[in-house]
């Protein structure tokens, strides 16, 4: 079809003539409105963005020394990290002398590794850095289904507490309707013990 035809066409409809495979023999136009594609292919993208879920890596850091307590702590953080579906780098500090022993670090972090493995995988294994060792954990789960998982534990905690204010309402309803409160003692004058005083 001639192009001054196609014109005419587009002009009829109120639409746009779109060239959309120029490369082609001949070349390939449409009949559109032009700005409503525009816009649907604008929503269409912020759409995908706003699903569009951020790898935001966490990182912990020890030193080969750590406490009981201060590594239980610590692996708490992890554990969190990982349920949020976030990736968390740990990172273990050699001081001094603690340089010459990497093989501290070396298990401390094999060991975290092997308490969280329900929660994460080793995604690099653990390398020397300079006066530091390194290791990446990553998630089982994707960030959208941790998040999924975490607002339906939430919605879960919610119907429990107001089950539980709904229960103790009844219970306090169901002291009123059983009848008066116990009749209060009657507030008197306090009496004087000591004879020698006038009031």
């Amino acid at each position: 079809m001639p192009t001054d035809q196609a014109l005419k066409l587009a002009q009829e409809a109120d639409l746009d003539l779109v060239e959309i495979a120029p490369q082609g023999r001949p070349p390939v136009c449409k009949l559109m409105d032009y700005g409503k594609f525009k816009y649907e292919n604008a929503q269409k993208a912020r759409e995908a963005r706003r699903n569009q879920t951020n790898v935001i890596i966490k990182e912990m850091k020890l030193r080969p020394k750590i406490d009981a307590h201060d590594y239980e702590t610590k692996k708490g953080h992890v554990v969190r990290f990982l349920k949020a579906g976030d990736k968390v780098k740990i990172t273990i500090m050699f001081r001094g002398r603690e340089q010459h022993r990497p093989e501290l670090g070396f298990r401390l972090l094999q060991r975290l590794a092997e308490d969280v493995t329900e929660l994460g995988f080793v995604e690099s294994a653990p390398k020397q850095d300079g006066r530091n060792m390194i290791m990446v954990l990553g998630p089982h789960k994707k960030k959208a289904d941790a998040k999924i998982d975490a607002a339906a534990a939430k919605d879960a905690k919610m119907a429990q507490r107001e089950a539980a204010v709904a229960e103790e309402q009844a219970e306090r309803d169901a002291a009123h309707a059983a009848g008066p409160v116990a009749a209060k003692k009657e507030r008197r004058r306090s009496e004087n013990l000591d004879d020698d005083i006038d009031v």
